[in-house]
């Protein structure tokens, strides 16, 4: 406690009990004043009123000192807990992520898969902080029409800002809920971001859109975005069951087979070959940057996977590593073109 200027303390005395009284205006006066501890002699240490020591007070403040540092300190880590990092997970680039929902989606044919397999995308409005936002979603059956839409960021501002991934900036797959009528598409957009495509429905029913991007932040992130919105055409619907699987399938005078056994949750290749005219393997093009494109539309949820090839090992084949999130049925669509021509491949495949 600070000292009184006007009270004298001895070498071997404590302060003055008076001096804590005048420090502390709310401390009871003693109205005998200070005395000296019974049975003490000259010389002897003075105590407090309340026959605690200066010593002991000294000590219970430094205990009382530690034991509330202590509270605070956890209690700032409760409101700031350390960071955390998610299992099962590669780290990602700074210039490129892939957030959840995206779908198992390799640039060169390498596994850069979440460990444990990829979520299938496609399946939501909004994903990694962007919504798809259609100015209309109900076309009529059999007569041509344009499809428009916005991608929208967390501010609800339209994006104008995106990455041109295989020689696109915007790549629009449409079927049918049943997985009929595949179609592969490719908007243009206007400068206050809407996107455009011309688009014909040609029969009732639920269609599902999947909008394939890579979105550029004000930062310059980058960031691999599938959206999917529903299209309604009204009109009969009868839905068509899925072929049976097969690992061949002939295309307009082409026959396209494929190798490989896709595993839920397992990044394994699947290698097609497009011959021609008997054994003769077809002069493959490059179409959209690359000699292939392979969509796979899981039956039900029409869960989205989109994997782009790896290098062409020959003449007349290509390989997809994929990464189906779960078992069950799926429609994997080839695209490949021969002489300017893009042809599509379609085959069932169920996976276990």
């Amino acid at each position: 406690m600070p000292e009184s200027p006007a009270t004298s303390v001895s070498p071997t005395a404590d302060p003055d009990p008076a001096a804590v009284v005048a420090a502390d205006p709310q401390a009871p006066a003693d109205p005998q004043g200070s005395a000296d501890v019974p049975g003490a002699g000259a010389g002897a240490a003075r105590r407090e009123p309340t026959g605690v020591d200066r010593n002991t007070l000294r000590l219970a403040l430094v205990v009382g000192g530690l034991v509330l540092a202590v509270l605070l300190g956890f209690g700032l880590g409760r409101l700031n807990p350390p960071p955390t990092t998610v299992p099962g997970t590669v780290p990602e680039t700074a210039t490129h992520t892939h957030p959840p929902g995206t779908g198992a989606h390799s640039h060169d044919g390498s596994t850069s898969m979440p460990a444990g397999g990829a979520d299938a995308a496609g399946l939501s409005i909004s994903a990694g902080g962007y919504t798809i936002a259609p100015s209309a979603v109900e076309f009529p059956a059999g007569r041509a029409g344009t499809l428009r839409f916005q991608i929208r960021d967390e501010q609800r501002r339209p994006v104008t800002r995106f990455a041109v991934v295989h020689e696109k900036p915007m790549h629009l797959i449409v079927v049918r809920r049943d997985l009929t009528g595949y179609q592969h598409l490719h908007p243009t957009m206007a400068a206050d971001g809407t996107w455009s495509v011309p688009l014909t429905l040609p029969e009732g029913g639920v269609w599902r859109a999947y909008a394939d991007f890579t979105a550029v932040a004000d930062d310059g992130r980058q960031t691999a975005v599938t959206l999917g919105v529903d299209l309604a055409v009204p009109g009969g619907y009868a839905p068509r069951p899925l072929p049976a699987p097969a690992t061949s399938t002939p295309v307009d005078g082409f026959t396209v087979g494929y190798e490989g056994t896709p595993k839920a949750g397992e990044t394994l290749p699947v290698r097609f070959t497009i011959r021609a005219g008997g054994d003769a393997p077809a002069a493959l093009e490059p179409y959209l940057g690359a000699y292939g494109h392979l969509v796979a539309l899981r039956e039900g949820d029409l869960g989205y996977l989109h994997v782009h090839p790896g290098p062409q090992a020959e003449p007349g084949s290509v390989t997809f590593w994929m990464t189906p999130p779960g078992p069950g049925r799926y429609r994997m669509f080839l695209d490949f073109q021969v002489a300017g021509v893009v042809r599509t491949a379609e085959f069932t495949v169920t996976v276990a």
